[in-house]
């Protein structure tokens, strides 16, 4: 008999788990969680239909600031080939405007490139988060950006001077 009432409890308290809603912020960690997951299973469309249709994504190199159309026909290639990019969040901050139409976050990420560095702005569309601004970046301990500015030097000054024209 005890057996059965545990069975109950415990099939009671999965059903009712179902009902509960998520808060923004469970959704919001779902979604990314989800996002990054597209990527590494290279599902193009389930990954960029999570950005909006003006969305900016800023890769790790500097030249690297492409709207949603651009991004696209830039990955396509890695997600055609069956591969793109394999990034698992450790830790996430999420903060919300006060109307809770708009959140922005910042995650530490496992990657092929190490520790990296992702935030991003996100919008509320009809009940959905989706992502307006991503930014990656490449952490770089600070014993070691003296090594990381030599190496960088000669490729970015051509491009600080263009830049600065």
């Amino acid at each position: 008999m005890k057996k059965y009432i545990f069975l109950l409890l415990v099939i009671s308290a999965c059903s009712s788990k179902k009902d509960v809603p998520q808060t923004d912020e469970q959704k919001i960690i779902s979604m990314i969680d989800n996002w990054h997951k597209a990527a590494a299973k290279a599902n193009f469309n389930e990954y960029f239909d999570d950005l909006t249709d003006d969305s900016v994504f800023m890769g790790t190199d500097a030249t690297e600031h492409w709207t949603k159309t651009e991004f696209q026909a830039f990955a396509k290639p890695f997600f055609d080939k069956g591969k793109a990019w394999n990034f698992t969040a450790m830790k996430r901050h999420i903060y919300f405007s006060e109307d809770k139409k708009m959140a922005w976050f910042d995650e530490l990420l496992n990657t092929q490139m190490k520790i990296c560095r992702g935030s991003g702005v996100l919008v509320k569309k009809d009940g959905k988060w989706l992502i307006k601004q991503y930014v990656l970046s490449m952490t770089i301990p600070n014993e070691n950006v003296d090594e990381v500015v030599k190496i960088k030097t000669p490729i970015e000054n051509n491009l600080i001077n263009l830049l600065t024209k």
